[in-house]
């Protein structure tokens, strides 16, 4: 019997049979044909990438940024939620060297909660920030400020972000890998990526006028310049580690050496010191009296004649530590301590 003459039961699944057959060669020839060999470093480079898929080294994923770093269009250091262990790692694979970097973590830079700043009028939308951002600039008074709807909370995959009771978004350092993601999320340019170890920020980004500030804003910075008159970086104003610009105080992280000065000196309390400082002592029976640390404190806490031990003011003292670095590591005369040791000592 002819195949035509089968039952169509029976040729259908052989016909579909034999072009399965053929497209599975043809596929199978072809997959060798055009193949593409992969670098063996690039799957060596997977293994060890933490797999978060975040695109905070600016590729494609993980598969991308190990294909950029087998390329040599990308840095091991990239990778912030691997940190330096990683770039270690990486660094192996590639038979390079790479040199170790502070690990960054994100700063929320506005302080004006909903105890602090009021609403302009009530949004009924959706609660995302870039959504409430194109309906007049938002709905609070301050145009800079924090909206509070947690779209940076919501960008994060490290769960690195809480929104507290007034409606501002938090950092738990201990989480933050510094992969930038929440930084893309904030419309009003809130965040920014800041090396661990800087303790002193400016919790605002207001350009409005001084006088205006304070009309909408108990915590603003007013450009008022005292953070600048005080820092004890730089000789000229726009030499320091905190200069004003367009109204409003900005930190060089490069500069600044988280002496707290700027901090102590704001009358509006827009500088956040997350320092827990004492008091510096200075042990009479090291001090030498070369006079360094008095002339070094930029609050006059220190007092003594030459030649003989100086005290310290601890009413004045700030705990900023300048005189610590300043005198001479021979001499070693001076600690940071707390308010009680300070009174014992005395």
């Amino acid at each position: 019997m002819a195949l035509s003459e089968l039952s169509p039961i029976l040729t259908s699944p052989l016909s579909i049979g034999a072009l399965g057959l053929a497209f599975g060669a043809g596929l199978a020839y072809a997959s060798k044909r055009f193949s593409v060999e992969t670098d063996e470093r690039v799957v060596k480079i997977i293994e060890v990438l933490p797999g978060a898929n975040c695109g905070g080294c600016g590729f494609p994923g993980c598969q991308g940024f190990a294909e950029a770093l087998v390329k040599g269009s990308a840095s091991p250091t990239s990778c912030s939620p691997g940190g330096e262990k990683l770039a270690q790692k990486v660094a192996e694979v590639l038979g390079i060297k790479v040199e170790s970097r502070e690990r960054v973590i994100a700063r929320v830079h506005c302080g004006g909660g909903c105890d602090k700043v009021h609403n302009r009028f009530e949004y009924v939308g959706l609660p995302d920030c870039n959504a409430a951002t194109l309906l007049q600039g938002g709905f609070k008074e301050c145009s800079f400020g924090c909206l509070g709807l947690g779209s940076c909370v919501r960008a994060c995959p490290f769960d690195a972000m809480y929104m507290d009771n007034k409606g501002l978004p938090v950092v738990i350092a201990e989480k933050c890998t510094g992969c930038g993601k929440c930084v893309k999320a904030c419309p009003k340019n809130l965040i920014s990526l800041v090396p661990i170890s800087k303790k002193v920020h400016v919790l605002c980004k207001s350009h409005d006028k001084g006088a205006v500030v304070r009309k909408i804003c108990s915590v603003g910075c007013i450009g008022c310049s005292l953070c600048n008159k005080v820092c004890p970086v730089g000789k000229e104003k726009d030499e320091k580690a905190i200069i004003i610009r367009d109204f409003l105080a900005e930190i060089n992280y490069d500069l600044c050496i988280s002496c707290g000065l700027c901090a102590s000196k704001c009358p509006t309390g827009s500088i956040l010191d997350e320092v827990l400082r004492g008091k510096a002592y200075i042990h009479p029976e090291k001090c030498i009296g070369c006079t360094i640390c008095a002339k070094a404190c930029p609050v006059e806490a220190i007092t003594g004649e030459k030649k003989q031990p100086h005290l310290v003011d601890a009413d004045k003292c700030i705990g900023c530590e300048i005189c610590v670095a300043k005198c001479p590591p021979k001499v070693k005369a001076i600690s940071i301590v707390s308010g009680e040791k300070v009174e014992k000592a005395a």
